[in-house]
């Protein structure tokens, strides 16, 4: 039986950085990937596919050059399904190289297939063709990722009726499309079709979407997917799908309402992808959606050897923080020194337009009583907006009356998930508005709109206390 100090079960972007972290500190590192190549859902069917689908959606359609040209502009006429997975598998391709580099460079050893635990500190390894193979581990990191929830009264086949790891391989772009779930997946699958023009409508059981951002900008975000003819049905429950035949799909919600479509994405929801891992024998339970309960600060579980990381955990479930988290979780289960996770990061949602928010929400100032002030900027106010052709997007910063310190920085709009990087660097160092209003920015730039945003608020601000 080969022993390690360490094995990483997953090579998702927690689990990545886990081993190749322990392998930097020295120590004998296994990542067991249960896919065909290392990865995991961030690089095969989640994180990469879905934002290469955008970008490559948005340079096709030449979306961001219709506010020129006109909607009827195109930069190729009668796109396919072939057309869109030919950037994929160019994108995929390499992001696997360089990972396969990475755990070789670092000297990671790997192993495909499906690990399940036969004691606390042991696993077997079924390979593809049947093969298994035993290992014993000092430590874990459980970083499997989710899976698509699936629930029986939805017809899956593959074909019409889809989840979201499916979705990529549409063999031909449908007419109209409904997406059940308006949680991050469901929201930007929905805008990338639309931008292919495609009819969409998004169903969701509750009244409000993304309930976790600041309100301002959920509703600046609705107003464009209804400008854009995206049908938004929300407050309804779905009773019933049913398929009459090929690229017919009929949904019928609460109160009898019904949507026809050619194809039908179900995105409401994600479970952990762990009940093959046999848990019991290593003592650790799941809640009831499959994820693992840890510290948040050194994402230990219940078992003191066993670590977790990644989606696994549940929110925020980003690729991002999921990379942090399986850092520091390998750093505290081998005994170095470790960071403690960061209070505030970016939360990015690669959406048409895409939006990013890092600190707090207004309505959540609000909650804790503190005096602030708001600061709203349009692109369309830069002239790096008039250049790009931009009409929507706005950036939206919040400062604290008192200390006059950057709480919050919202933006929704084109290249929101870059710019939201220097709000989040001006916060995190307790930076105030007048780092905004007595530095330049670049000309003509879309970064231009904080010194904007920053004005705004200052106009209404009392001045700053002696």
């Amino acid at each position: 039986m080969d022993k390690y100090d360490l094995i990483v079960i997953g090579s998702g972007p927690a689990g990545r950085r886990a081993a190749i972290q322990a392998a930097k500190f020295g120590r004998n590192v296994m990542v067991v990937e249960r896919g065909r190549r290392v990865g995991g859902v961030s690089v095969h069917t989640g994180t990469i596919p879905s934002k290469t689908l955008r970008e490559t959606v948005l340079n096709l359609t030449g979306w961001r050059e219709r506010g020129f040209y006109g909607r009827s502009y195109r930069v190729k006429e009668d796109l396919t399904a072939d057309d869109l997975r030919a950037r994929l598998h160019i994108t995929l391709d390499h992001e696997v190289e360089v990972l396969e580099h990475q755990f070789a460079r670092n000297k990671v050893d790997t192993i495909g297939g499906e690990a399940r635990f036969l004691g606390p500190h042991t696993i077997e390894v079924t390979g593809e063709a049947g093969e298994v193979h035993t290992f014993e581990a000092e430590k874990f990191i459980i970083s499997v990722g989710t899976k698509p929830f699936r629930p029986d009264y939805v017809p899956f086949d593959g074909e019409y009726v889809l989840d979201s790891d499916e979705i990529l391989e549409l063999n031909e772009l449908p007419r109209s499309i409904a997406v059940i779930g308006a949680g991050v997946i469901g929201v930007e699958y929905a805008s990338i079709f639309s931008a292919l023009d495609v009819h969409v409508t998004l169903v969701e059981p509750r009244e409000t979407m993304l309930d976790f951002l600041d309100k301002e900008l959920v509703a600046d975000f609705t107003h464009q997917l209804r400008d854009r003819g995206i049908a938004l049905r929300f407050g309804a429950t779905v009773q019933k799908i049913e398929k009459h035949g090929a690229a017919d799909c009929e949904i019928t919600l609460e109160g009898g309402r019904c949507i026809r479509s050619n194809v039908i994405l179900f995105a409401a929801g994600r479970m952990g992808a762990t009940p093959a891992l046999a848990l019991d024998k290593c003592g650790l339970e799941t809640d009831h959606r499959g994820r693992l309960k840890v510290d948040p600060m050194t994402f230990q579980t219940s078992v003191p050897h066993i670590f977790a990381a990644g989606d696994v955990i549940g929110f925020p479930s980003l690729a991002s923080t999921s990379m942090e988290q399986g850092r520091i979780a390998a750093c505290h289960a081998l005994g170095e020194t470790a960071y403690d996770p960061p209070e505030y990061f970016p939360y990015g949602i690669y959406a048409v337009p895409e939006i990013s928010t890092v600190g707090m929400t207004e309505e959540e100032i609000r909650e804790r009583g503190i005096a602030y002030e708001c600061g709203v900027a349009r692109f369309r106010e830069t002239s790096r907006g008039h250049i790009m052709g931009l009409d929507t997007g706005m950036l939206k910063l919040i400062f604290s009356l008192k200390t006059r310190r950057l709480l919050g920085c919202h933006i929704v709009g084109e290249g929101a998930t870059e710019l939201v990087h220097i709000g989040q660097a001006v916060l995190n160092l307790r930076g105030t508005l007048e780092y905004f209003v007595e530095n330049t920015f670049n000309y003509p730039t879309l970064a231009e709109a904080y010194k904007i945003a920053a004005l705004d608020a200052w106009n209404r601000m009392p001045p700053l206390e002696e």
